[in-house]
């Protein structure tokens, strides 16, 4: 059974808008995600970029779903579906 890698082709406009959030976005998280989606419509896999794409390693299945958010959703996608729950309170 072969596996179909999956590809990303960006119009430069969404090109453009991924580098800007990347560079210069205030939240980590989006600019992780920004990042990943770049180097796949380099062509890279997910998986590579998974294991090899980013400061700190992740899960395949996770940069598949930010890969689905942005394709759902483009760039809205990234930023609105942030990791981890809610917060506990402080005393």
């Amino acid at each position: 059974m072969s596996r179909k890698i999956r590809t990303l082709t960006l119009k430069e406009k969404e090109k453009q808008a991924l580098i800007d959030h990347r560079d210069h976005d205030p939240r980590p998280y989006v600019r992780e995600r920004c990042s990943a989606i770049l180097k796949i419509a380099e062509g890279h896999s997910a998986h590579w970029v998974a294991h090899n794409g980013l400061l700190k390693a992740r899960n395949p299945d996770t940069v598949y779903d930010w890969l689905n958010m942005y394709e759902a959703e483009k760039l809205a996608g990234l930023e609105k579906h942030q990791q981890g729950g809610p917060r506990r309170r402080r005393l």
